[in-house]
């Protein structure tokens, strides 16, 4: 059982007996009454998304799951494509069930992939994934006072902001959880 100070973004929680993962937590405090916790949950098999509030004292069902790694090899329009790095079993998932981890995997990442009844539901990625930057407007001279960014493009595909000294070619840190620029590599 989970209290309210442990359910946190990408926790996998049991909700009438399905696993659901938590997309986004915000905590209230109002004056003299209890805690709060506003959820957004997203059901790991359907897609569909179920807000939740926490009241005080409230606890949740951690989804009972196994971890196992994989190797991420592929997408198409509808899914992505994962190796078992035991058993080299290959298997998909639909896009919806990866969500936005998709936007920070390469051909041959290796990640975590969460397992529920037997069946591969959801993808958990490193806190940092390294990235190479594929394309980067020059920074003009003279637009560096304060905390100045510039859109740059990553293998990936995604369009993240980084600061103006990022240049093509080079490697950057995404952070996965919020997915913005971390640090150069």
């Amino acid at each position: 059982m989970l209290s309210l100070n442990e359910i946190k973004l990408d926790k996998l929680l049991k909700i009438n007996s399905e696993p659901y993962i938590v997309i986004r937590a915000d905590h209230h405090k109002m004056g003299r009454g209890g805690a709060v916790l506003k959820t957004k949950l997203r059901n790991v098999i359907t897609g569909n998304v179920l807000e939740h509030t926490f009241q005080g004292n409230d606890k949740a069902d951690e989804a009972e799951t196994d971890e196992k790694q994989a190797q991420y090899l592929y997408k198409d329009a509808n899914e992505a494509y994962f190796m078992d790095n035991v058993t080299f079993e290959q298997f998909s998932l639909p896009l919806e069930q990866v969500g936005a981890s998709i936007n920070w995997l390469k051909d041959g990442t290796d990640v975590k992939v969460l397992y529920f009844d037997e069946k591969p539901v959801a993808v958990k990625l490193p806190v940092k994934v390294e990235l190479k930057v594929v394309s980067a407007p020059p920074g003009v001279k003279g637009n560096s006072a304060g905390n100045v960014n510039k859109i740059v493009t990553l293998e990936t595909g995604v369009e993240i902001a980084a600061p103006m000294f990022i240049n093509e070619g080079d490697v950057v840190r995404i952070n996965t959880e919020t997915g913005e620029y971390a640090e150069r590599a």
